[in-house]
């Protein structure tokens, strides 16, 4: 597969950003923070190179067999990227809630069930009238098109509860799931206009090829530049995010639990007794009148 002078530098620039974003990332012991995160750049970074020379050989007249290798190495490498991205938006999510162990402890539940509810849907609209391999990027497709949908909607929560969250905009989990949000509006707008059957030289794959340096250089930023140091979250007792962390911690609360008997029972028996007495009341003395 040939690629012109274009592609390869622009493919040759992504897996410098990838290696770089690596080297900083683990130089910085961001890993031990985001584990998932780091795991996902040094395998972006290895299959980089795989792909790449996996390329090369199949230009040559000898190499067609790299050419029928690069489909499997590319699926299963499409796989693991989709369960890693999926555990590094739990993790930036977990990153972002560290003052507020209830929503955080609660959000990560959820996440579990839309990780259950996504392979359920995912797998329900897949076709299976084809038994050939043809359905192993169908199948892939689907995961990461669900995966994607999950991290446009953590990048929309984050936006809009940053003040809440007492949430700095040059914090790294912001930044990662920035770049996420990044790629998952590049796939689903680049999908309506590149098909699956298209080549490495198709305009639409140069943009998508573009909006990836361009979000890998966020990535860089974000992890070469110094994150400001997070404050202790002071909220007041009656705001509403304190509120949601309470209700969420008492959710997950495990304890023994005491029934408490409701009081509006009582309040209701008691204004019955009332107007049962009042008419009895008023009974009696139109009884008196009337013999008087």
């Amino acid at each position: 597969m040939q690629l012109n002078p274009t592609m390869w530098a622009m493919t040759l620039g992504e897996l410098g950003l990838w290696a770089a974003l690596s080297l900083v990332f683990w130089n910085k012991k961001l890993h031990k923070r985001l584990p998932a995160m780091g795991w996902y750049l040094a395998l972006r970074t290895i299959s980089s190179v795989v792909f790449l020379a996996l390329l090369f050989i199949g230009g040559q007249p000898w190499g067609h067999w790299a050419l029928v290798s690069y489909f499997y190495v590319y699926e299963a490498n499409y796989f693991a990227c989709t369960i890693l991205v999926f555990l590094v938006s739990v993790e930036v999510f977990r990153s972002a809630l560290t003052g507020f162990s209830g929503i955080q402890r609660f959000g990560s539940l959820i996440f579990r069930w839309a990780a259950l509810a996504s392979l359920i849907i995912s797998f329900s609209t897949v076709s299976f009238a084809s038994h050939d391999w043809r359905i192993v990027p169908d199948i892939a497709y689907r995961l990461m098109r669900s995966v994607s949908i999950i991290e446009l909607c953590l990048l929309a929560f984050l936006c809009l509860s940053m003040n809440a969250l007492k949430l700095s905009p040059r914090d790294l989990s912001f930044g990662i799931a920035f770049g996420l949000g990044i790629f998952s509006s590049s796939d689903f707008i680049l999908s309506a206009f590149q098909s699956w059957k298209g080549t490495l030289t198709d305009p639409a794959q140069f943009i998508s090829e573009g909006i990836t340096l361009f979000a890998l250089g966020i990535w860089l930023v974000y992890a070469a530049l110094p994150e400001p140091v997070r404050k202790p979250v002071v909220v007041s007792a009656n705001s509403t995010i304190y509120r949601w962390n309470e209700i969420a911690s008492a959710l997950g609360h495990k304890s023994p639990q005491v029934v408490v008997q409701q009081p509006a029972n009582s309040f209701f028996l008691t204004d019955v007794e009332k107007v049962v007495e009042k008419v009895l009341t008023r009974t009696a003395l139109r009884e008196g009148e009337s013999r008087s």
